[in-house]
């Protein structure tokens, strides 16, 4: 893990409260930082960010070091998230469009990302009994996979920057954009999502979301199927989160997430077709 110790400006500073994750708890802002408990996947993290700020990629948190107290200090990324409760410009395909692009960015310079020798990510690849097969395509780069509203800033009206990295991973293009069409198209039975987003056309925004991050008629043909492995699997990493490590992976877990897997499950079983057809339409 980078130890290097974060230099406080002079002059006390309050510590504001920041709220939205599903699992990270105790983050605060102070002054133009973030300070946070490191988690489990922090050394590839780190890793991560400084390779980000070497090669200029403006949408992500600078990692600063660590206070006097042992947090992470990140810089403040100024702008606005989709909290909770949820804005009513969630469902705008503007703002959608802006996200595939963001996420697209993020993806090229992510590309060129080599982990350190020894830093290896928390949440890789791990069978569980009975886990069904993952896709069998290799990973292309170390995704951010965690594109809800909460971790995405926007600024005029436009996604700009991500936050939170706590689980990024080695996966595929296809993985990138199928996590935000989770949460932004959504992805799943209309019960679980927003009201916002309950009524809308969901295949014709994940078509928004594949155009604007530039997705290759190879990438759109594997979406469905990436989609629907992913989804049988998650049931099983989640479950297994919660057992092993407690905290906010296990309140999801006993609020019913896995109920929430089964019924994305059962609705890419209904509307894979549509979805394939919307993406791969000319």
């Amino acid at each position: 893990m980078d130890s290097a110790t974060y230099v406080e400006p002079p002059g006390p500073q309050t510590e504001i409260p920041l709220l939205g994750g599903d699992v990270t708890e105790g983050v605060v802002r102070a002054g133009e930082t973030v300070r946070r408990t490191a988690g489990p996947n922090a050394p590839l993290v780190h890793a991560l960010l400084h390779h980000l700020e070497a090669i200029g990629f403006a949408g992500a948190p600078r990692f600063l070091g660590f206070d006097a107290a042992g947090r992470e200090v990140l810089t403040f990324v100024h702008g606005e998230v989709a909290g909770r409760p949820r804005p009513a410009w969630l469902a705008d395909e503007g703002r959608l469009a802006s996200v595939g692009r963001l996420v697209r960015a993020y993806d090229d310079a992510a590309a060129s990302f080599v982990p350190p020798e020894g830093v290896r990510p928390a949440y890789g690849p791990s069978e569980t009994p009975g886990m069904p097969p993952a896709p069998p395509y290799p990973p292309e780069l170390v995704g951010h996979m965690d594109y809800t509203p909460d971790n995405i800033v926007f600024r005029d009206g436009a996604a700009a920057a991500l936050i939170d990295f706590d689980i990024a991973k080695p996966v595929t293009r296809v993985d990138e954009v199928f996590n935000a069409m989770l949460y932004w198209a959504p992805v799943g039975d209309p019960v679980d999502a927003d009201p916002l987003l309950r009524e809308v056309d969901v295949p014709r925004r994940c078509r928004i979301l594949a155009d604007a991050y530039g997705m290759s008629g190879t990438d759109r043909s594997r979406l469905v199927e990436v989609g629907v492995l992913r989804t049988r699997r998650a049931w099983f990493s989640m479950k297994r989160m919660a057992e092993e490590q407690g905290g906010g992976w296990a309140r999801m877990w006993d609020e019913g997430v896995g109920d929430q897997i089964k019924r994305r499950e059962a609705w890419l079983d209904r509307n894979g077709a549509a979805l394939d057809a919307a993406l791969t339409a000319p």
